[in-house]
């Protein structure tokens, strides 16, 4: 299977690590470059309001110092909800996942911590908590992402350059 050209998507905001960013409608929110990081969008299909965490860590206590809530897969889907809800009531939104790489799996020879799948782990565990389905998810490997979500169709392009793109 031959790698797919993705065409130029050029994303409204840019959502930096520990960064969030919600939109209504229409644009594009990108997280560009996750490796052991996770990107979680919830979207709402009933009023297209989409929102987008940067996450770098499972939770706070890994953390030297403290740092914003969508920082950390146990706080970030509480507050996309406020974000979201700051707009509009939420009616049912559901959730992607994209990341969570082992991006350096052979220096760890089967030791170590799995910073990647740990929060990948601790943000399905926040998604049920809250209630929230995880409908699509595009997590793991040895590999890097980026990730392209379209507020106005829920659409997620998922991009990589050992794996071209995937649509979730």
């Amino acid at each position: 299977m031959g790698i797919i050209t993705t065409p130029h998507v050029t994303p409204d905001a840019h959502v930096n690590v520990g960064d969030a960013a919600v939109m209504r409608e229409q644009g594009v929110l990108a997280s560009l470059g996750l490796g052991s990081c996770v990107a979680l969008m919830l979207y709402d299909r009933a009023t297209r309001i989409g929102a987008l965490a940067h996450i770098l860590l499972p939770h706070e206590a890994l953390s030297r110092t403290p740092g914003k809530p969508s920082k950390y897969a146990s706080t970030a889907v509480a507050h996309l909800l406020e974000l979201m809800r700051a707009i509009e009531r939420v009616h049912a939104p559901e959730a992607r996942v994209v990341g969570g790489a082992s991006m350096f799996a052979t220096l760890l020879n089967g030791g170590g911590i799995n910073m990647g799948e740990r929060n990948v782990v601790a943000t399905r565990r926040a998604l049920v908590a809250a209630g929230i389905p995880l409908i699509a998810e595009d997590v793991g490997g040895d590999f890097g992402r980026s990730v392209y979500f379209d507020v106005a169709t829920g659409e997620v392009r998922v991009t990589s350059i050992r794996h071209g793109e995937r649509v979730l």
